[in-house]
């Protein structure tokens, strides 16, 4: 008895499919970034800034008034808002805090981040509560968010500028958002420091 091979018109029209559905399934998960770790260490705003380092000397005596100091001088980075991370789709650990600086920008610092890599991460600005387990997961794009960029490394300490336009007061949450499959790999709700 004598077995017949299927038609090469049947097997490369299969064998084509099979590659597309391979190439599109890789390019959609990008399986790799689960072995793949990024490290950011950015310095932190809250350093010592330049001016008030390099401030020069003024010599007083008794019979000259006192200078008064520069409000540039004096003026600091303060944190106004932090929160703690929790774990969504992939475990996530750090902190992040708002920092308001003397020029009138804010800065959203992450410290201590921890999570998986993935595709199409985003740090987002949010005014969806923090909810713990799968319910948090999926509802930081039903309201408000602002989106601060693309996420700079799945570890380490970076910062992110937060245009003048976010209103903090509505936006209290930040999550690293996978944009590609729409869910949070992690989340911290931030409470006024």
């Amino acid at each position: 008895m004598l077995v017949r091979l299927r038609r090469p018109a049947v097997l490369v029209p299969t064998a084509l499919l099979l590659v597309a559905v391979v190439g599109v399934g890789l390019y959609l998960f990008q399986p790799w970034r689960l072995f793949v770790n990024t490290t950011v260490d950015e310095a932190s705003p809250l350093a010592a800034s330049p001016s008030a380092v390099s401030a020069p000397a003024v010599v007083v005596d008794a019979t000259t008034p006192a200078p008064e100091q520069s409000e540039s001088v004096a003026a600091q980075p303060k944190v106004i808002a932090t929160g703690e991370f929790i774990s969504h789709e992939h475990g996530t650990s750090g902190t992040a805090s708002v920092i308001a600086l003397p020029d009138g920008d804010r800065v959203l610092r992450i410290e201590g981040l921890d999570t998986s890599n993935g595709p199409d991460l985003r740090v987002w600005l949010s005014d969806a509560p923090v909810i713990e387990g799968r319910d948090g997961w999926f509802v930081f794009d039903d309201g408000d968010y602002a989106d601060l960029g693309e996420l700079k490394g799945n570890r380490g300490n970076q910062n992110y500028r937060i245009p003048v336009s976010v209103d903090l007061e509505d936006l209290t949450s930040v999550t690293i958002w996978c944009d590609r499959f729409s869910v949070s790999f992690g989340a911290a709700e931030l409470v006024a420091a």
